[in-house]
């Protein structure tokens, strides 16, 4: 093709156009860059820097860990930090196991009941519960004050449903026919046939369910005693509402600037998601796109 014929979105972007889109994605790499790096910076800067600089830290001339092991030597901040990873990983693997089957088992052609079980899960996504019904069903459960109050209610998302679901019907019907020949069962089908196809699916839902499960701080509000917070409740009791820092740590108090404990704690909230997520990051195009378009 020749470069009168070309239309005008082949052509090679003008000088002036590629510099615009170089400064506005520096400037957009600044703007997300920088509020991390004060974040980090002000966890690691002495009480006598936070003090000097106004309460925030560019860079620390003196980088020490102090904060770190204050609010990490067997106080609140522990405590909630295990609690977070344990409810992430059980929540998850929980998760991952309830909606890969529903998931397998609406995506097979004439399962006994399966459209109005579709119907009735679609219906949760268009009118989900509102906060008290929840906590009534929760209360009379018998689920306050437990773990599994932040896990049972949000077992199965619908969105993570129905990417899984489409995924599953894009498998080609002559695999599964293959597998029936062989003699295996619903279950041998899905975990030799369906599960091996379906990592990018796996790993894009999982991270979903990951990061809500992490995240999450509304329904331990609701439900748990603040012994047994998760992280999250932690840090948004104890950075976002501006409560007194002293029982963050061991208990007895700390010499650390208070800005330099909540930017700590604010790093070890976030840092986690962030070092999963590189190596899940070439799963998402064809985990959610196919399990959408597919739907």
């Amino acid at each position: 093709m020749s470069a009168q014929a070309r239309p005008g979105w082949m052509e090679k972007p003008k000088p002036v156009t590629q510099a615009a889109k170089a400064v506005a994605l520096a400037v957009v790499v600044l703007l997300v860059c920088v509020p991390f790096l004060v974040i980090v910076s002000t966890s690691l800067a002495s009480t006598e820097e936070v003090v000097d600089n106004g309460g925030w830290v560019l860079w620390p001339t003196h980088p020490s860990l102090k904060a770190y092991r204050d609010i990490l030597d067997g106080g609140i901040v522990t405590h909630a930090l295990g609690v977070s990873v344990g409810v992430t990983v059980v929540g998850t693997l929980l998760s991952l196991l309830c909606t890969v089957t529903l998931a397998y088992a609406l995506a097979r052609p004439g399962v006994f009941g399966g459209r109005p079980v579709l119907l009735l899960v679609l219906f949760t996504f268009l009118f989900p519960p509102g906060m008290i019904p929840s906590f009534l069903l929760v209360k009379e459960l018998g689920l306050l004050d437990s773990y599994a109050s932040l896990v049972l209610p949000v077992l199965v998302n619908v969105f993570n449903l129905v990417v899984l679901r489409g995924f599953f019907q894009g498998i080609p019907d002559e695999l599964y026919e293959a597998a029936r020949l062989d003699g295996a069962g619903d279950l041998r089908v899905l975990v030799s046939v369906v599960l091996p196809l379906s990592k990018a699916a796996l790993a894009v839902v999982g991270l979903f369910y990951a990061v809500a499960y992490w995240n999450s701080w509304f329904y331990a509000s609701l439900y748990l005693e603040s012994d047994h917070w998760p992280l999250q409740q932690v840090l948004r009791t104890y950075v976002v509402a501006g409560s007194g820092l002293t029982d963050a740590t061991t208990g007895e108090g700390t010499v650390t600037a208070p800005q330099t404990v909540q930017m700590a704690v604010l790093v070890i909230a976030t840092v986690p998601i962030l070092l999963i997520y590189p190596f899940l990051q070439k799963y998402f195009t064809k985990g959610v796109l196919t399990g959408a378009i597919k739907s």
